[in-house]
């Protein structure tokens, strides 16, 4: 029978509890911190989010979780890094800038609806790349929405109040130092409509996004997790591996990920 990770997990452990050790036994001996801390993660995840994980090979998880952490310290620098947690919980201060924003205009690669859109350097350049890819097969993408300060959500979650009531606006609109787009990693593209996610701009985005490092944050049927309705326009730079790992293990649920991971730099081995 085929057992989930968390089983295959509870197996290894019992292995390196044996006095006698083959070769295979004492490889998961040696790995016997980074099981118990990954037990320790898992068990602190919402019932959900474990049971979008799939059946697996721990190890092969373990492995593919250092890469991907790998690739973060290698592309982050000194800013924040490109899978930092922030939602409903985790917040950033109302001084927080993403560091060398670059001005996003348009050119021959997209267009833009508005003259005062920026991302991070490593966001821009995947835009770029993602941008290039869409333009080869004849579409030229909209930029819509990018980096916001935490002035500029103030202002518009406040307005969204005003027209809908906190508790709609909430289900739609971040509050102030908890939105995607104050990190300077998120784009919103087109017409900022579900309609979008039906024409041939949306559909080039959701099938090629990930392929270049962009992942769909706010997904259908996901609002009781991520905390806000589907928007099929919303999509945060993360990098290819990370896109990777998430649709491999988690579903290919973003929140997920990002739970996942700030759980594990937090927890001690």
């Amino acid at each position: 029978m085929k057992k989930s990770i968390l089983v295959f997990l509870a197996t290894a452990l019992l292995f390196s509890a044996c006095t006698k050790k083959s070769e295979a036994k004492a490889s998961v001996q040696e790995t016997d911190p980074e099981l118990q801390k990954l037990s320790v993660v898992l068990q602190s995840m919402s019932d959900r989010c474990k049971a979008a994980i799939p059946n697996g090979d721990p190890a092969e998880f373990l492995r593919d979780l250092k890469e991907v952490l790998a690739w973060d310290d290698e592309h982050h620098g000194t800013d924040l890094s490109l899978y930092y947690l922030i939602d409903k919980k985790n917040k950033v201060g109302s001084d927080y800038v993403p560091q060398g924003l670059i001005k996003v205009s348009s050119c021959d690669l997209w267009n833009v609806s508005r003259n005062d859109l920026s991302l991070r350097p490593e966001s821009y350049a995947a835009l770029e790349e993602l941008s290039r890819a869409a333009l080869a097969d004849g579409i030229k993408l909209m930029v819509s929405s990018t980096y916001r300060s935490y002035k500029y959500q103030e202002g518009l979650f406040n307005r969204y109040c005003a027209q809908d009531g906190v508790e709609l606006a909430e289900r739609y609109s971040a509050r102030p130092g908890t939105s995607q787009h104050q990190l300077g990693c998120a784009v919103d593209f087109g017409s900022i409509t579900d309609d979008w996610g039906d024409t041939k701009m949306g559909k080039w985005v959701y099938q090629n996004a990930a392929d270049y490092g962009w992942s769909l944050s706010f997904p259908r049927e996901y609002e009781d997790v991520t905390g806000y309705m589907w928007e099929c326009w919303h999509f945060r730079y993360i990098g290819v591996p990370a896109c990777r790992f998430q649709k491999k293990w988690f579903s290919d649920v973003q929140q997920f990920m990002l739970e996942f991971i700030d759980a594990w730099k937090k927890q001690s081995v």
